[in-house]
């Protein structure tokens, strides 16, 4: 089984409350060859809600205690980005996911890079917290523009 970040997959639960619908992804959820989900959602966090990001290192940041994740007017929501994690490594042993695609950027989902926590816009090397805690455990994490995923491999 695969996870895919809900967004992606045209559910509205990004903090704006909008989505990243890719077809491709949607389809794979219709077919059963995938189930989507949203840490940050799962975590207790609504839609929308305010921008968030790392601050102070990445997602392996947070697990060590070194970094928060910060909303833009300085709420402190690590413990939700952490539940989310969490719940989402729980599905993932569950249902022997070994892959899953996240959204690119998020201070959850990211795989390669997040937003610095300036909230300035610029993006930097890093993992979201869900990303880490997966990698952490063996799990395969890529985002939505993974050659893997334009070569089809999962049809």
């Amino acid at each position: 089984m695969i996870l895919i970040s809900s967004c992606l997959v045209g559910q509205s639960v990004r903090y704006d409350g909008r989505n990243q619908l890719d077809l491709r992804l949607r389809q794979w959820v219709e077919d059963g060859k995938a189930m989507p989900v949203c840490p940050e959602v799962m975590g207790g966090l609504l839609v929308p809600r305010e921008p968030a990001e790392i601050v102070g290192g990445d997602g392996e940041a947070v697990w060590q205690g070194d970094g928060r994740v910060l909303t833009v007017s300085g709420q402190d929501v690590t413990e939700q980005f952490k539940q989310g994690a969490l719940q989402t490594l729980e599905i993932c042993q569950k249902h022997q996911v070994t892959m899953v695609i996240l959204k690119e950027n998020s201070p959850s989902c990211g795989s390669h890079m997040i937003y610095n926590g300036q909230f300035d816009g610029t993006k930097q090397a890093g993992l979201g917290v869900t990303s880490a805690l997966l990698k952490r455990y063996g799990i395969q994490v890529i985002n939505e523009k993974d050659p893997l995923i334009e070569g089809h491999c999962f049809d």
